[in-house]
């Protein structure tokens, strides 16, 4: 990765860390930052597993937001690599950001994220973001405020992705709190995802809306082919969609094929936008028991700092 030096001495750039508990909205957040896609989302929690950076680029900044998959205690090897990706994250950042949703009571894990975050920057609290402000109630956000106070004097930062309400001061708050730097990607960059990850990320984002909590992580996608004709606009791709169980597969083909033919035509979609061409997209679904224990096979999808 490399820089270049800026035009204004006054031009200010950092990496900034999205940190919090699972389903806090950081890919939300993130997608909302840049006004595109780059980070899927689900309901179900955990549902990032790449340690993927949101480029910002302001006349007055480039800000590198680095959305972390949410810290949680994790219960196989899969959820150990995404936790070390979160970890690896926190260092040689500039600043660091800790996400609260508004509609779920503040508790310990909330407590340990914040303690983590204040250690890895040795001792300079974290920015606190309280999100999902457009559906929590006033005394929702009213309690975690005095549930904050408990354990620091740092006044929370009120935002909602899905309105925009907060966003444009946040990123002035967080602009005037990084140092002056240069522009360490091109302009125009939004993502330093190769294709081939957010394609996987894309199409694993529709299996999981697709199929809600009956497969929630058990699902790896591969990319076994790209080929792209722009002379006929048309990018071709097949992928393997890889789960634990006979019974998961079942479920994510469907009905006479009917699961795997939807989550097809909805990714077709998110990937036409992404490529800016049309899509044929060819998926298949295979078994492969207890890939989430095998750390190879993990870093085989791409999940992981050894990726």
């Amino acid at each position: 990765m490399g820089c270049s030096m800026t035009q204004d001495d006054n031009f200010r750039s950092g990496f900034v860390t999205l940190a919090g508990r699972p389903n806090a909205g950081k890919s939300t957040l993130a997608n909302a930052l840049i006004g595109t896609k780059v980070a899927i989302t689900s309901s179900a929690p955990q549902t990032t597993r790449h340690r993927l950076r949101a480029i910002l680029t302001t006349d007055a900044a480039q800000i590198i937001f680095v959305d972390t998959p949410g810290l949680h205690k994790p219960k196989d090897a899969l959820g150990e690599e995404v936790n070390r990706s979160t970890y690896k994250a926190l260092e040689d950042t500039d600043l660091s950001v800790l996400l609260i949703d508004c509609t779920r009571p503040l508790g310990k894990g909330d407590m340990w994220v914040h303690e983590l975050l204040t250690k890895a920057s040795g001792g300079t609290e974290p920015l606190i973001l309280f999100t999902k402000t457009d559906i929590a109630s006033s005394e929702e956000i009213e309690a975690q405020c005095q549930a904050l106070a408990a354990f620091t004097n740092a006044k929370p930062m009120l935002v909602s992705a899905v309105t925009g309400q907060g966003v444009a001061e946040f990123v002035q708050t967080v602009t005037d709190m990084l140092p002056v730097g240069p522009l360490w990607f091109p302009a125009d960059t939004q993502t330093d995802q190769p294709f081939e990850t957010l394609i996987a990320e894309f199409i694993r984002e529709k299996v999981l809306r697709s199929t809600f909590d009956e497969v929630p992580h058990a699902i790896g996608v591969r990319i076994d082919e790209v080929n792209q004709d722009l002379r006929r606009d048309l990018t071709s791709i097949e992928a393997t969609i890889f789960v634990e169980r006979d019974s998961q597969k079942g479920i994510i083909i469907g009905k006479r094929g009917a699961g795997i033919k939807t989550i097809g035509t909805d990714a077709r979609t998110d990937l036409e936008l992404l490529l800016g061409t049309r899509v044929f997209l060819d998926l298949r679904v295979k078994v492969k028991k207890n890939w989430r224990k095998d750390s190879a096979q993990i870093r085989r999808f791409g999940y992981g700092e050894g990726s």
